[in-house]
């Protein structure tokens, strides 16, 4: 169980972009039950203040995380998205406020026992994905709750969940999921087997868990990373020190996972 726990120590994904929305649109994020925080990151609310003039973009960068998120005035109709190695955008109308969970890394796929390979790189609906987490949204959130509610709600569904969910805890997993966030995603996970696995193995375990290679997993840690880091990244050429090649290959990942470039990024 301790590698489990060393995610959370090691790791906080951010989602800069919806920070970055202004007051028209609200972005806030809660922490769960601190008996939950080794496996959900945060529950996040995404509103607009008052109706808008034009239809919202909400970009989503790449964080090695899976997501529920539900429209709170129809909880009924909601989606898991899976594991991404690249930005993902959804045009919203006018009005909204979505609710999410941010499970951290390979959690969703322990609580609801579902192959996050078959749902990397997309939204599903999560009715199709995990029916006991869909009727719960269906029939727990009735009319427009506050963040607390919210929050109390959330953290009752998944206390309960969690303590009948038996837990795979295959430490060549975890120690390799270790390795890449202390290293910060420059490890190479090949060169570096746990013991008593091959590299063969362990791709089916990330597959499984993540939703994708330890490789792309690394590159979206070692992007987070960057993109917490100094906003001198260009200037003082730190990514090199993180693996990449030269300043085209930074600012092409870069762009991959984000959505635009590191100049675009750090001088706002």
């Amino acid at each position: 169980m301790q590698r489990i726990h060393n995610i959370r120590a090691l790791y906080s994904p951010v989602q800069p972009c919806v920070k970055q929305a202004g007051a028209d649109v609200v972005y806030q994020e809660f922490l769960p039950d601190i008996r939950l925080q080794d496996f959900i990151y945060c529950y996040w609310q995404l509103k607009t203040a008052h109706s808008l003039t034009a239809p919202y973009h909400y970009r989503v960068v790449a964080d090695g995380c899976m997501d529920i998120f539900f429209e709170l005035e129809h909880p009924s109709t909601s989606f898991v998205m899976g594991f991404s190695d690249a930005y993902t955008e959804f045009p919203l109308p006018a009005a909204f406020n979505y609710v999410g969970i941010r499970f951290l890394p390979g959690m969703f796929p322990q609580l609801y026992k579902v192959d996050a390979a078959a749902l990397a790189h997309r939204e599903a609906r999560l009715e199709e994905v995990a029916p006991a987490g869909y009727r719960f949204l269906k029939e727990g959130l009735p009319g427009n709750p506050s963040a607390t509610a919210i929050k109390a709600m959330l953290d009752k569904h998944f206390l309960v969940l969690l303590s009948k969910t038996t837990l795979h805890t295959d430490s060549r997993l975890y120690e390799s999921i270790d390795l890449i966030l202390r290293t910060a995603g420059t490890v190479s996970i090949e060169k570096d087997l746990p013991r008593g696995i091959s590299g063969r193995q362990l791709r089916r375990l990330f597959a499984a868990y993540i939703g994708d290679t330890p490789k792309a997993f690394s590159n979206v840690v070692r992007f987070q990373h960057l993109l917490q880091s100094s906003p001198e990244v260009l200037k003082n050429r730190s990514y090199l020190d993180a693996g990449y090649y030269d300043q085209a290959h930074f600012i092409k990942s870069f762009k991959s996972l984000y959505g635009l470039t590191p100049s675009k990024v750090f001088e706002k």
